[in-house]
């Protein structure tokens, strides 16, 4: 039996949210080209960063909720320092449905060193960014010589036991629209869940060209052209529309966010590093919880704070609208 959610965290739609995303740093050891320029962008300021302790009250408070899953993102979250440290402490808190799944997203390059501590810690499940298996196109996207330290991190996030090992490519075309197949074999090959991303509109320096972008059904055409792909029903809330690949002990997943929208199903919230609560991706409104935690807010205006955000959070992202205008906020600051 589903354990009762806070009535709080139910939107004016009918939605229920159980998944909190928490984003633990802006900064970023890459420098890809869809998310932002160069020279970087201007990072948060340290002081109005959470602190651990920040953080772990957010989320023990929203677990309280009903939060049952928790993904820790950034920027690139194993850059901060004691991310270990906050694995352990998120991983212990309880709910009315007992502890949270914890699962990170990450660039990998720090997970050689860290992947057994984080399993050891409470961590569950990684999702790994790899865009292409080429040593000069990733050079070229990241704009830094990282391909070999990348498949050592995933290699030792395999080792450490964490479980299943999501590999997520973001398809553009001209860029690596050729490395489908290829994305998928690596995969397939290696026990891994491919998925592929639709890029959205998030980069900072606002160049996103629905034109150039690649479809899912793209994306799937060429895949069924290589594989015999059998959908599977049950997707619940999940971003990803996933198809098991006959024959094989893999799948492949797509999240077609821009041409196929999941929010009717949406049950995701977004805490931003420094303390914005966000109901939407493509939210250009935030909550900041930041101000109350130093303000002196009790537990309970935390939590009706967390139930006025989703309150507010709309029917939809509305990208096909004439009027939508993308977030002020790229990607690494909002977290994924």
């Amino acid at each position: 039996m589903t354990a009762p959610r806070h009535p709080g965290l139910t939107d004016r739609f009918g939605r229920e949210h159980r998944d909190l995303r928490i984003s633990l740093t802006d900064r970023c050891s890459l420098r890809c080209t869809y998310c932002m320029p160069a020279d970087g962008v201007p990072w948060l300021q340290r002081d109005t960063m959470l602190s651990t302790d920040e953080i772990v009250r957010i989320a023990r408070i929203a677990v309280e909720m009903g939060i049952d899953e928790i993904r820790l993102t950034g920027g690139e979250p194993l850059l901060r320092a004691d991310v270990v440290d906050v694995v352990s402490r998120l991983a212990r808190l309880e709910g009315p449905a007992g502890r949270p799944e914890l699962s990170l997203t990450t660039n990998a390059l720090r997970l050689p060193a860290l992947a057994d501590q984080l399993h050891d810690a409470g961590l569950v499940r990684v999702n790994i960014s790899l865009d292409t298996l080429r040593r000069e196109r990733f050079h070229e996207l990241t704009r830094r010589d990282k391909l070999t330290e990348t498949l050592a991190g995933i290699t030792a996030a395999d080792a450490s036991g964490m479980e299943p090992i999501k590999i997520n490519a973001v398809a553009m075309r001209g860029v690596n629209d050729d490395e489908i197949v290829d994305l998928t074999r690596f995969c397939v090959d290696h026990g891994y869940q491919m998925r592929f991303i639709e890029q959205m509109p998030l980069d900072a320096g606002h160049t996103w060209d629905r034109q150039q972008m690649v479809t899912g059904e793209e994306i799937l055409a060429q895949l069924r052209a290589e594989w015999t792909l059998v959908e599977r029903s049950d997707r619940g809330a999940a971003p990803a529309r996933v198809w098991d690949i006959a024959g094989t002990a893999a799948s492949v997943g797509v999240i077609a966010s821009v041409t196929a929208p999941f929010c009717g199903t949406c049950d995701r919230v977004r805490l931003t590093a420094d303390g914005q609560l966000r109901a939407c991706l493509f939210a250009r409104e935030e909550s900041d919880l930041r101000g109350l935690l130093r303000g002196g807010a009790t537990d309970e205006e935390l939590a009706d704070a967390v139930a006025a955000c989703l309150r507010l959070k709309r029917p939809g992202h509305d990208i096909d609208d004439p009027a939508f205008l993308q977030p002020d906020r790229p990607m690494s600051a909002i977290g994924g």
